[in-house]
């Protein structure tokens, strides 16, 4: 194999293929991109048996053929040379000679004719989602997604596609996130759970505006393509939780406030409750304001949000850390929360039209908060 690149194209294309690799793989191999030289390209391939990225750089091919080169030195290096043009050959004791300006590196790769093939996925029913309607649905949703894994399906997001919509659901037991939206040429029902890291993923290579991305699905893998790369990944098998379920369906209280002021409130009495164990704060809500208090060994604070209430008067406690989360990513200039009572879970959504649920569960009210 001989070919010629552009550093820095080659440089963001094993940047995007090294998202696949997983470090701790106990076969070397799995520690390797798959590079393969044919038609004036170089894919680069990186697979844990889990996701895999396929992914193509715009290269002078000079001899066709494959080897495997040890992701994270391959990247180190090409990252480090000068921005110019890259010459990588190999020889048949699977050396990997890399030359750019005054650098030269020889470095052993591995044959690639054990490396495993992808999930062949089937793309003629594919989905087209907009770039940054999915990115968003992602970041409003991903940060819910449980890290226990003893709950294996809980480290997913379902992903429902169906009667013109599509939603994105994580849930980690202590609240849940729902994002949906409507999506048009939508015929068969779809409803599949994706493993959070996959989600993480393929929103790094989201555009905030830009075109399609396409997704399409069989029975056991997911596959992502975007421009000159391809997500496959490995679905999560078993049934997630009915979150409808979850939802209250009727409110003792109801408030409408400035999702800035209030996250910026919070923010503020969360200072003294930076740790984990120990990071709650109390809202007690009257007619027109809000009152967030926080106290422990280091002191207290007293904040105000100004609020119009619907119902009755509520004193309940929240770990500020989820409440933040969640506020963070609302972009609507005011949101509606509804509560039943101090011991169930709140819903937060915005006031405008966006189809964003995020529910909490509080936490029980001691008298030195």
């Amino acid at each position: 194999m001989k070919i010629i690149c552009n550093q820095k194209l080659l440089a963001h294309k094993i940047g995007i293929a090294q998202k696949a690799i997983n470090g701790k793989a106990t076969l070397e191999l799995l520690k390797g991109l798959l590079l393969t030289a044919k038609h004036d390209q170089l894919k680069l391939t990186g697979y844990d048996l889990e996701i895999g990225i396929e992914t193509y750089a715009q290269s002078e091919v000079i001899e066709e053929g494959e080897i495997v080169v040890n992701a994270r030195l391959f990247g180190d290096i090409i990252r480090k040379l000068p921005d110019s043009f890259v010459e990588i050959e190999t020889d048949n004791d699977n050396n990997i000679y890399i030359n750019c300006v005054n650098s030269r590196f020889k470095i052993k790769g591995d044959s690639a004719v054990e490396y495993p093939k992808l999930p062949d996925v089937n793309k003629n029913e594919l989905y087209d989602i907009p770039q940054d309607l999915l990115k968003n649905m992602i970041k409003q949703t991903v940060f819910a997604i449980s890290q226990d894994q003893t709950k294996p399906i809980l480290m997913g997001e379902l992903l429902e596609i169906g009667n013109g919509n599509i939603s994105l659901v994580a849930i980690d037991g202590y609240r849940l996130a729902v994002r949906a939206s409507e999506l048009s040429g939508v015929e068969e029902d779809v409803k599949v759970i994706i493993p959070g890291k996959t989600l993480h993923d393929v929103n790094g290579l989201l555009a905030s505006e830009g075109d399609f991305i396409k997704i399409g699905f069989d029975e056991k893998n997911a596959i992502f393509i975007l421009d000159e790369t391809k997500i496959v990944t490995r679905l999560l098998d078993g049934e997630f939780i009915d979150y409808n379920k979850l939802c209250p369906r009727e409110y003792n209280s109801k408030i409408k406030l400035k999702t800035r002021d209030l996250l910026n409130s919070i923010e503020r009495a969360s200072l003294l409750s930076q740790s984990e164990l120990n990071n709650l704060i109390k809202l007690s809500i009257r007619d027109s304001v809000m009152a967030i208090t926080s106290n422990n060994e280091k002191g207290n604070v007293y904040e105000e949000v100004a609020l119009s209430l619907e119902g009755d008067y509520l004193d309940i406690a929240f770990n500020s850390r989820y409440l933040l989360e969640g506020l963070k990513n609302i972009d609507s200039e005011e949101i509606f929360i509804e509560f039943t009572t101090n011991i169930n879970p709140c819903i937060i959504r915005p006031a405008d039209d966006v189809k964003y649920t995020y529910l909490l569960l509080p936490v029980r009210i001691s008298s030195n908060i």
